[in-house]
């Protein structure tokens, strides 16, 4: 059947019109992706991977950066750490912003030492949500990679002792992050996606990466694996320790009376920089135990909130052991720090410390216990603590142990 001519002619000029939309559509997105593209690279020093950052799921529509002195890269003080701060259109639509953007990835550098110090758990601190919701201890990151995934992001470390900026050392070793700054609309029962997970792992050892190119330090770190799994909820009762709280529940604590019946924990890894085991008091022990002693102790407070009684402890290796406090120097008259070599007691919190040294590396080992519950089981927490710190220095290797003398176990 023959096709009249003013038909064909009006499909001709529809194919036409199409195809120029088409072609002005893709050139469009072309651009987009470009500028954001440059953008990352503006805001990141060219050290972030522009392409990962734009395959994270909040990263569609306009990519824009932090204007400003901070949220910038500038290598010229890594010791204090620097990041750039990414926004854009579709998490603004998620969020709903007036503005029409949002920020939704960072990725930061640093070198160590760094300028400012690692400081302990206070006694009044979280270590769950005090709400009730749902607490992800971190996880190592595994394959080979001095790394950890948090809720929201991935950390990592990669040693550089002969880096060189400007023709002056950067120190002793490089770290890298990369991570969302929000979880509750990016992510999945407040946590990363299997898809994010992946793309940050690799984000952030291609940044430090890039970051040891570009200083002249002569390791790398490998590909991370693919598949992450996601991070497990705590607490779990802690005859179930299986990990960096295992020790507890070898040596019989949890059936122990007053002892604490939860843990927190993560699986171990002795190369991470900061291996952690918390302990918790369930609700009903913590209740419990407070009414059973509250006529014995006119300044005990109750515990309000879930996970208020603990225990924290912590193991710092490498340049974070060198310069642990117990107390934020900021707000604090005399700075207590806790000096390799040595062991103790703060004189004004309950916190102990011990020291070790692994591999020729200083290790400082700390315990933490929340206020009322140190009132009450102090002295039963040394023979707890230097259970830890034989297993730990057990573990890696270490010598030179030196432990808090065991008066220094009171109830102040």
């Amino acid at each position: 059947m023959k096709v009249p001519d003013r038909v064909r002619k009006f499909a001709n000029v529809v194919l036409c019109l199409v195809a120029v939309a088409g072609i002005g559509w893709s050139g469009r997105e072309i651009w987009q992706v470009w500028d954001g593209r440059r953008q990352i690279d503006e805001a990141c020093a060219g050290l972030v991977p522009a392409g990962r950052v734009l395959a994270l799921s909040p990263a569609g529509g306009t990519i824009t950066h932090r204007q400003g002195e901070e949220g910038v890269i500038e290598l010229d003080s890594l010791s204090s750490g620097q990041d750039c701060e990414i926004f854009s259109t579709e998490a603004g639509e998620k969020f709903g912003t007036d503005t029409g953007e949002r920020w939704f990835f960072t990725g930061a550098v640093g070198a160590l030492p760094a300028d400012s110090p690692v400081v302990v758990d206070d006694p009044l601190e979280f270590l769950i949500d005090p709400f009730g919701r749902r607490t992800y201890p971190q996880q190592p990151l595994g394959n080979g990679i001095v790394g950890v995934l948090t809720r929201s992001g991935v950390v990592v470390q990669l040693p550089c002792a002969e880096g060189k900026m400007d023709g002056r050392p950067v120190g002793a070793a490089l770290w890298a992050r990369a991570e969302l700054t929000e979880t509750s609309r990016f992510g999945e029962d407040g946590q990363l996606t299997a898809h994010d997970r992946d793309i940050l792992a690799e984000t952030a050892v291609l940044t430090a990466n890039n970051l040891a190119e570009r200083l002249g330090c002569a390791d790398r770190l490998p590909d991370p694996s693919r598949d992450i799994p996601a991070l497990t909820e705590g607490p779990i009762p802690a005859d179930r320790a299986n990990g960096t709280c295992a020790w507890y529940r070898k040596a019989g604590f949890p059936r122990r009376e007053n002892f604490a019946d939860q843990v927190l924990e993560s699986r171990v890894d002795d190369e991470l920089w900061d291996e952690s085991c918390g302990l918790i008091l369930s609700d009903g022990l913590a209740n419990g135990l407070y009414i059973a002693e509250a006529d014995r102790h006119d300044t005990l407070t109750e515990p309000q909130n879930p996970g208020q009684w603990f225990v924290s402890l912590h193991t710092y290796r490498g340049e974070d052991a060198k310069n642990v406090h117990l107390k934020d120097p900021d707000f604090a008259d005399t700075p207590a720090p806790a000096t390799p070599g040595k062991a103790g007691r703060s004189s004004e919190e309950p916190i102990w410390w011990a020291s070790s040294v692994c591999a020729g590396a200083p290790q400082i080992h700390t315990m933490t216990m929340a206020y009322g519950y140190d009132k009450l089981m102090a002295p039963e927490y040394e023979k707890v603590f230097r259970a830890y710190v034989t297993d730990v220095t057990g573990r890696r290797g270490c010598t030179d142990v030196k432990f808090p003398a065991p008066g220094t176990f009171r109830a102040d």
